[in-house]
């Protein structure tokens, strides 16, 4: 498995924190959930509950016809990208994205190998439980990278010692990541299958390429709104305006 060999010696030279501020300022075609019925109507007239995934690789939760669209480029390991889905997400899905008026859709931008394995667990139920199990991985973050961080010698050792197919699997295990995931409703036939699909890993590669070829984005969070790099946004405060700007506010 050479893309898993590729992903654990660390994939992006990618920075946390004010990724907005990377520059750029490329254009893209607007993202539309491939499998959304164009114009149909949510329940109850509440759009957070219409979830897909896009060509691009991302999960979009909101109307697919949405005025404005917004991507999040967010890495699992970044602290300010976790900050952002307890300081941002709630806030952005409650004033914008329940009423239809902004589409939101995640891009996971991996850093190393603690990303991809977090990244493969967080997308490994589809759409459907994608953004809540994000925001469950977000808020318990500092515990599980702090096993990451804090590895012990032998078991740094014993993990560049096993095939590189059962890196990634290990790396959960130390963490205690798959058990999260599968506390959550993640069977553990899907766990060992997601953090060994190579298909999958290919895709978070395809995704960093395109970021940077596309954007330039060399840090997380960085957010583009319709085919535009926001630059200088990096949290809610600094969204937000950016958001009314492009809702003609």
């Amino acid at each position: 498995m050479k893309t898993a060999a590729a992903i654990m010696a660390v994939l992006m030279l990618a920075a946390c924190g004010k990724g907005g501020e990377a520059g750029g300022n490329s254009a893209a075609a607007n993202t539309a959930a491939p499998n959304a019925t164009a114009g149909a109507p949510a329940a109850n007239g509440d759009w957070t509950g219409t979830i897909t995934e896009t060509e691009d690789g991302g999960f979009m939760i909101g109307n697919p016809q949405a005025k404005v669209k917004l991507v999040e480029y967010g890495s699992m390991t970044c602290p300010h990208c976790a900050a952002f889905a307890t300081d941002g997400t709630p806030v952005l899905l409650e004033r914008y994205v329940k009423n239809g008026q902004v589409s939101f859709e995640f891009r996971n931008f991996v850093r190393d190998g603690m990303d991809v394995s977090a990244s493969l667990l967080a997308r490994c139920g589809g759409p459907g439980p994608f953004f809540k199990l994000t925001e469950q991985m977000f808020a318990d973050q500092l515990n599980w990278m702090e096993k990451a961080t804090n590895l012990s010698k032998a078991d740094e050792d014993r993990m560049k010692a096993l095939p590189v197919a059962e890196q990634l699997p290990a790396l959960a295990s130390i963490t205690g990541l798959d058990k999260f995931v599968r506390m959550r409703g993640i069977t553990d036939a899907r766990v060992k299958a997601c953090l060994n699909d190579e298909a999958a890993m290919n895709l978070l590669q395809q995704i960093n390429k395109t970021a940077v070829a596309t954007y330039h984005i060399t840090g997380t969070p960085s957010f583009v709104i319709n085919g535009q790099l926001a630059e200088g946004v990096y949290n809610w405060e600094t969204l937000e305006p950016r958001l009314q700007q492009a809702l003609g506010g």
